[in-house]
């Protein structure tokens, strides 16, 4: 029996993957399913630049604003609730779409991705213990690097939460994340997966991303971090730890100018945009298909273009 087909529409940070992606869910009866590990929470919608009513199209999306910002949340809860979603709208006949730029995400959703299934509390507990102990934060990473100094490399020792997971994997198999996560990508998925991603030249991606900050602020960006601070959301929180959020509670703490701040983002956001790239050139299942010159209704005919063919050979 085949296996279901599952589409997911990749690229950097600004690149136009929800518009792509609501307009291909238009164009062939889908919904849907986010992959964005930040817009999961719920209030952080403008530096998220979460998809607005008006922009949704009448698109129904899942895995938007489902867990609280002081809440902590893990790839494999993601994974399960994702999961469902998918199953829900395939028994809706309607076909899911996964859209968003965190790699991971789309990973734990096409991939096995089995060491996300292991966890144990008891070490967690214990991890975090020393994390909140004297200079715990720099001892743990210490740990980290002693037995995955790949993972050490690649995690700041104030990204806690990544760096306990790191090593909670090696503790509960005897391997780095870096090589259960290879064991993982070598094994079957359950979907028969196709993964478009957009790609820009990075002069133009980079003024994209500047307008997008640019407009995040005239939004009321200030105001959105303001008000989750006011709610009782901790600075030290995974949620307050994105991109566009840290810089502005740096700012209104005092430790820099708004300004400064702004131009923070955006050189962060172009970093991260660079990893994401990185992260999809490795992946290759990725096809790409150049957005720079094209609006989002001539990719959208690209792409149902290579559905048809698929189905073609699939005999689907």
């Amino acid at each position: 029996m085949d296996k279901p087909r599952l589409i997911a529409i990749a690229g950097a940070t600004a690149s136009g993957k929800t518009d792509v992606a609501v307009r291909l869910c238009q164009a062939i009866g889908g919904e849907v399913v986010s992959c964005d590990s930040m817009q999961v929470y719920r209030g952080m919608d403008i530096g998220t630049a979460k998809p607005s009513p008006r922009e949704q199209g009448g698109v129904p999306h899942h895995m938007l604003d489902i867990v609280d910002p002081m809440e902590t949340y893990s790839v494999s809860a993601f994974r399960e609730q994702a999961r469902a979603a998918i199953e829900d709208i395939w028994a809706r006949n309607r076909q899911p779409v996964l859209c968003g730029g965190t790699g991971l995400y789309i990973d734990a959703l096409t991939r096995p991705m089995a060491f996300s299934e292991q966890s144990s509390e008891e070490l967690r507990a214990a991890l975090r213990n020393i994390a909140e102990g004297p200079d715990g934060k720099t001892r743990l990473h210490a740990m980290l690097a002693e037995i995955d100094p790949e993972s050490a490399r690649r995690l700041h020792e104030n990204d806690t939460r990544r760096v306990i997971r790191a090593i909670e994997i090696y503790r509960l198999t005897g391997r780095t994340m870096t090589e259960q996560m290879a064991i993982d990508k070598a094994r079957e998925g359950d979907y028969r997966v196709k993964l478009f991603a957009l790609r820009w030249p990075r002069d133009e991606l980079y003024k994209r991303i500047d307008r997008r900050v640019e407009q995040m602020m005239q939004a009321g960006l200030v105001g959105e971090v303001r008000r989750l601070i006011e709610r009782g959301v901790s600075a030290e929180s995974t949620a307050m730890q994105a991109l566009g959020y840290k810089e502005i509670v740096a700012a209104l703490e005092n430790h820099c100018t708004e300004a400064e701040a702004v131009e923070a983002i955006k050189i962060g956001t172009r970093h991260y945009a660079k990893r994401q790239m990185t992260w999809l050139r490795r992946d290759g299942r990725a096809r790409w298909i150049e957005a720079y010159g094209k609006s989002a209704d001539e990719i959208v005919r690209e792409i149902v273009e290579e559905l048809e063919h698929d189905t073609d050979r699939t005999g689907d």
